[in-house]
């Protein structure tokens, strides 16, 4: 059992989370008649989220935010045993938002994240996975909250209080299936080439090397849309950073480099 031993009470982190669950319930089914958005990203938090939400028997969908650059042991993963995750596909690819861009997408500029994850939930009470233990960010942030971009949207983060052993002790504990990649050594499973993982990407990029492939591509056409652009005047283009990407190899080297200056778990899964 999670118990969390204070100077004149212990607390049951598990009932705690579960009760967090019921407590909001009504009005997530007042703001979305089928009731909560479970943000399931595949990972080892939304695992715990899920599992809660089952055992609290509250009224939720759960959905996976297909990026197109998921790791595939974690789609075959959530195949497998999340039969009744809902699949949200997006309408638009990584490689054809590279283009779309004529840029990388980087650690200021997360465009890839505004695209192909955060859009769910909309009008819904969203549970996350989200844990003032996993970075100094989130350490500020609140049990229930509002989201900045989308008003008519919440956020319930039943677990902000957990630490790692806390996700991994309740995942043995409940003999839940995880996705294979953490015993290989993978902090994160997110999606491949994150510019938030650092120096991991290298490790990324050799187990799974058609994703790099498939970056260097996209990279090698945005490049040839940006200099088509600028040649015809595009001087906002021409200033951006005051970067020159002659071509793909060039800005897939840059990108690499630019991101690899330090790793911020938080960042990596959205919903994690």
């Amino acid at each position: 059992m999670l118990i969390e031993r204070q100077l004149f009470e212990n607390i049951d982190k598990v009932n705690t989370a579960i009760e967090r669950l019921k407590e909001f319930e009504r009005h997530a089914i007042e703001m979305n008649p089928a009731g909560y958005y479970l943000a399931f990203s595949g990972g080892k938090d939304s695992i715990v989220i899920l599992d809660l939400a089952k055992r609290a028997g509250v009224k939720y969908e759960a959905h996976f935010h297909v990026t197109t650059v998921d790791p595939p042991e974690l789609l075959h993963y959530i195949r497998e045993h999340h039969a009744d995750v809902v699949w949200v596909r997006p309408k638009i690819t990584m490689w054809q938002l590279i283009r779309k861009k004529m840029m990388p997408p980087t650690r200021i500029v997360r465009y890839c994240c505004e695209a192909l994850k955060e859009g769910g939930g909309k009008g819904s009470f969203v549970i996350t996975g989200v844990r003032w233990a996993e970075s100094v960010k989130r350490s500020k942030r609140r049990l229930v909250e509002t989201c900045m971009r989308d008003k008519t949207k919440r956020y319930l983060h039943p677990i902000i209080d957990w630490s790692d052993e806390d996700v991994w002790q309740y995942i043995r504990e409940n003999n839940l299936p995880y996705c294979r990649l953490y015993d290989e050594g993978f902090k994160r499973i997110g999606c491949v080439g994150c510019p938030m993982s650092g120096k991991n990407r290298v490790k990324e990029f050799e187990r799974w090397p058609s994703y790099k492939k498939a970056y260097l591509k996209a990279f090698t056409l945005a490049a040839i849309d940006r200099a088509e652009r600028i040649k015809a005047g595009d001087t906002i283009l021409s200033q951006v950073a005051g970067i020159v990407w002659k071509d793909g190899p060039t800005m897939f080297d840059w990108w690499m480099e630019e991101n690899r200056k330090q790793d911020d778990e938080s960042q990596m899964v959205m919903f994690e």
